[in-house]
């Protein structure tokens, strides 16, 4: 991979900041792991490169780990020599390269459900295609139309959720909202899902401030968040993860709003480790707690959030600072435990923001019935 190093991270039409730069047979990924210090692009060749660069979270942010991936694969694919072989053996190879993508971070979702609506395309264009060449081209264009789409749905989600939080908070005439990891342009192709919640009510003029927790042990908060929020000039704090109990008491937050990496049918929801005690805390100062992802993040597949696999990562991210790229800090020999993410359940959820709305409980109910909003937006889509 090779190394590009700029002045500032780039920009968006809308001045968000880019972490994922493509156009045809070229993409670029931020390094995440340099901000907020140094902004450095890594050209992404092929399903290689963004599985290594998925793998070392130079791109994070469950949305954006399915983009970069279908976007590598399609870089490969556009600058590849050419191919002896039928149509579906085109599809297959692609099929294998998603597949190897897919286990760059398995808890993500996002990247399972866009290797299978791809893997169907594809299928798809073989079937009807009498050369190779069609299936990579269909492929292509499925990944670009990713990219596209997710902007827009992003942006949806912080439209629904400015509008819910604020009829939910019109006593006040300004409230602050508490947010965990980084959700924003770094998360997504850009805008942001709990980032963009934050970034609407912005631009609507009803936040006093954004709160942002470090985020340990990656520092996603304190590197990411805070980066953006800073870039697009947001009023906007700091906090340790261990002061948000101690924020809530104070009666500096009126919401919670928080992303999500998978979220199983009854609402449980996976999010980075952490999440589960913001929940905690937020029900117990009883602040609404909301989490915001697109429909692509829910997996009605899973019953609950018993059945989602959490990874684990390297110790190293505990024994060292800065996420594990820096000095040792811990003693050694110390055991690590180190989960990637946590899962709240859905009790504790006051609502789910997507792109189609915010999925609210039945009165007296404890979890939410995803399946069913989805069925009635598909259908009134239809």
């Amino acid at each position: 991979m090779a190394l590009e190093s700029n002045n500032g991270g780039e920009v968006g039409a809308d001045n968000s900041l880019q972490s994922i730069c493509y156009k045809r047979g070229s993409l670029r990924l931020l390094d995440q792991r340099k901000l907020p210090l140094e902004t450095v692009y890594l050209d992404i060749k092929d399903a290689t490169d963004g599985w290594q660069a998925i793998r070392d979270m130079v791109v994070r942010g469950a949305p954006a780990i399915a983009i970069a991936a279908a976007l590598a694969l399609a870089a490969e694919v556009y600058n590849s020599d050419p191919f002896n072989g039928t149509p579906n053996d085109a599809a297959s190879f692609i099929a294998e390269k998603l597949d190897y993508l897919v286990s760059s971070r398995p808890t993500a979702v996002n990247l399972g459900d866009a290797a299978i609506k791809l893997k169907e395309i594809v299928s798809g264009a073989a079937a009807i295609s009498s050369e190779a060449k069609s299936v990579f081209q269909a492929y292509i264009e499925a990944a670009e139309a990713m990219l596209e789409d997710d902007v827009a749905s992003n942006k949806a989600i912080g439209s629904y959720g400015a509008n819910y939080i604020c009829d939910q908070q019109k006593s006040l005439q300004k409230f602050s909202v508490l947010t965990h990891c980084n959700t924003g342009s770094l998360a997504t192709a850009g805008y942001g899902t709990a980032l963009g919640v934050i970034r609407a009510l912005h631009s609507a003029g009803v936040l006093e401030r954004a709160y942002c927790t470090e985020t340990r042990p990656f520092n996603q908060g304190s590197r990411l968040t805070a980066y953006e929020l800073v870039h697009e000039k947001i009023p906007s704090t700091l906090i340790a993860d261990s002061a948000a109990a101690a924020l809530m008491k104070f009666g500096r937050v009126n919401a919670v709003v928080v992303g999500a990496d998978r979220v199983a049918a009854n609402g449980d929801t996976a999010n980075k480790i952490g999440t589960y005690s913001l929940a905690l805390c937020a029900m117990h100062h009883k602040i609404p707690f909301f989490v915001a992802a697109p429909l692509t993040s829910i997996d009605l597949y899973l019953s609950s959030g018993e059945e989602i696999v959490i990874e684990e990562r390297s110790p190293k991210e505990l024994l060292n600072s800065r996420g594990g790229l820096g000095e040792q800090v811990a003693a050694s020999g110390i055991a690590v435990w180190n989960p990637a993410f946590d899962v709240t359940p859905a009790h504790l959820i006051s609502g789910i923001i997507t792109e189609k709305g915010v999925i609210t409980k039945a009165v007296g109910s404890e979890s939410f019935n995803i399946k069913e909003f989805v069925q009635k937006t598909e259908g009134a889509r239809a």
